[in-house]
């Protein structure tokens, strides 16, 4: 026997008595275990030992479930401190009446009507003829307080070309009584929507199995997909899934997750480039995401997620992919052929299942139109709904609404048609070049900065040297409506054909300009307007607050308060 062979056989004997002395020690331990609940079980009644065992388990199962919901526990603590401090009298008295405050000067401001004007509140006695309805009308029509065709609004009205407009109102016309829901009675509406999906699938570089539905914007497509996901994860077995999207995605996925029960899982921005981390999208995957979203481009700075890096984690982990291209989307495949270079984001980039892009917006649709597509039909199927059962018949619809306005489809199918590649392609250069021509000259300006490298339409400015609302104010007073934006403070131009015009962009620039010498003589001065009231609710660690305030604004919109009556909109916290 070698030294080699006999270091061995010691090593291996040595390591046997260990683990024979480690099972010695566990069951002596166990004994003593066994030993210790007798003697505390000794002399108890059956009925006892039952009742202890089953309280044991509730407390578990109450205990599992507090501690490990959607909603981390720091999170739900935070909340419930800040009810408790809005229930104490002093403090709490103090805080409401700031906040009806609020409310009241923000009704003041929204729910304006000119002089000898008030609210229609029933319905006229008579009817009113043709001619009346129409100078009633102009009521409506003067009440505008920001000019959009002078172009100093970011983005809302994209086209407002003349005669592009009376083609829609001419289209929207002949098919205003018709219903995609009937397909047997409106076949040519049916044609007209399958139209626009297959355009678009082809716009997008669909396979030959690509698909898709019309939807009434941005958001119902955004829904449609988070649906059809959250059905194809629950099929799967996945039992809560969950939505892996950066913190600049749409608030419409917000909003599909608390409608579909799904959970959020936000993945932080490079703040450099300001697009998605792909690192930490990564670590954020887990056995129960059902999908994973990116923006081409996103809204708040307008840059393009990196598509193909992200598409590539979710090919690896077989996870569907969403791009939302609602904002740009009608701009983004037109760039190629407008001699404006972009990386794949579209059916080209292997993993990529889903598109969503807005016919209303660059497109030139009519507002409440836009476009879901999927790479196979496997997908959209699960984005269906059939009640197979219904005494009314079997009811079978592809999106949320059941009857559609058909004139919508027919004067988009009538924009698409009428702009054509060409079309499209021109507009594309325009817009993009104005973009390009805006972020160039705005990073000259001295106090300012450009977020990230816009490429598509969408330019965001921030500051380090003076509150950015201030520069917001400014543009306002000076005619401008511009998107206000939080986390960081910032503002934003998208641009549309309307900025287009000779002279806007060149204006645009020079407001800036001046605004942010006026504001440099006093960087330091307060904030005001609504740029105060941005800047406040960031600051506000209570969000319920903001929440509240939010929901107030929702209601002023439905104010038709003709001047009496409390003004209050969110009532006394009695009525909480």
């Amino acid at each position: 026997m070698t030294e080699q062979e006999d270091g061995s056989t010691v090593f291996s004997k040595a390591l046997q008595d260990n683990v024979i002395l480690c099972k010695e020690v566990a069951l002596n331990y166990l004994e003593e275990a066994r030993i210790f609940v007798n003697d505390r079980c000794e002399g108890a009644e059956p009925w006892q030992l039952i009742a202890s065992t089953l309280i044991a388990t509730l407390l578990a199962v109450w205990l599992k479930e507090f501690l490990f919901q959607d909603e981390s526990l720091f999170s739900r603590c935070k909340k419930q401190f800040f009810k408790i401090v809005r229930r104490l009298p002093f403090i709490g008295t103090k805080i409401q009446k700031q906040l009806n405050k609020a409310l009241d000067d923000m009704a003041d401001k929204m729910v304006t009507l000119k002089d000898g004007a008030s609210y229609v509140q029933s319905l006229p006695e008579q009817g009113l003829k043709h001619s009346e309805v129409i100078e009633r009308l102009k009521e409506y029509t003067s009440m505008d307080n920001v000019n959009w065709k002078s172009g100093k609004v970011s983005g809302t009205v994209y086209s407002g070309e003349e005669k592009l407009t009376r083609l829609l109102v001419e289209v929207y016309g002949q098919f205003a009584w018709t219903n995609p829901l009937h397909p047997d009675v409106f076949p040519g509406v049916r044609k007209m929507e399958a139209e626009v999906v297959k355009m678009t699938c082809e716009l997008f570089h669909g396979g030959p199995n690509a698909c898709g539905t019309v939807t009434s914007g941005g958001t119902e497509s955004i829904l449609m997909a988070c649906k059809a996901y959250r059905d194809m994860a629950f099929e799967s077995g996945i039992k809560k899934p969950e939505l892996i999207a950066p913190l600049s995605v749409h608030a419409a996925f917000d909003k599909a997750a608390h409608y579909f029960g799904m959970k959020m899982v936000r993945v932080p921005l490079d703040k450099k480039t300001m697009q998605v981390d792909v690192k930490a999208l990564k670590r954020a995957i887990s056995k129960n995401t059902a999908m994973i979203v990116c923006s081409a481009p996103q809204f708040p700075h307008g840059i393009m997620d990196p598509v193909e890096d992200v598409a590539k984690v979710a090919l690896k982990h077989h996870i569907p992919f969403h791009v939302d291209a609602c904002l740009g989307g009608f701009l983004v495949v037109f760039m190629e052929k407008a001699g404006f270079a972009l990386e794949p984001f579209d059916f080209r980039v292997k993993g990529v299942t889903s598109i969503s892009a807005d016919t209303h917006k660059y497109g030139f649709a009519p507002k409440g139109s836009s476009v879901l597509l999927y790479s196979d039909k496997k997908y959209r199927h699960h984005q269906y709904f059939v009640a197979p059962d219904w005494q009314g018949g079997i009811y079978a619809s592809p999106v949320i609404a059941g009857s559609r306005p058909g004139g919508i489809i027919a004067a988009c199918w009538a924009a698409m048609m009428h702009m054509g590649m060409s079309g499209y392609v021109e507009s594309t250069k325009k817009i993009i070049s104005v973009a390009r021509f805006i972020d160039l000259e705005l990073r000259k300006i001295k106090d300012v900065f450009v977020f990230g490298k816009p490429q598509v339409s969408v330019v965001a400015i921030g500051s380090h040297s003076f509150d950015i609302y201030r520069l917001s104010n400014a543009l306002t007073a000076k005619g401008w409506n511009l998107n206000s934006l939080q986390f960081p403070s910032s503002i934003h131009i998208c641009i549309t054909l309307l900025h287009t015009r000779n002279g806007v962009a060149q204006q645009f620039l020079k407001d800036v300009r001046e605004s942010v010498a006026e504001i440099m003589k006093d960087p330091e001065a307060k904030t005001t307007g609504m740029g105060a009231i941005y800047g406040m609710a960031q600051s506000i660690p209570d969000r319920s607050m903001v929440t509240e305030i939010s929901q107030s604004f929702l209601d002023c919109l439905y104010s038709t308060d003709n001047g009496s009556g409390d003004k209050h909109m969110n009532g006394s916290p009695a009525h909480h």
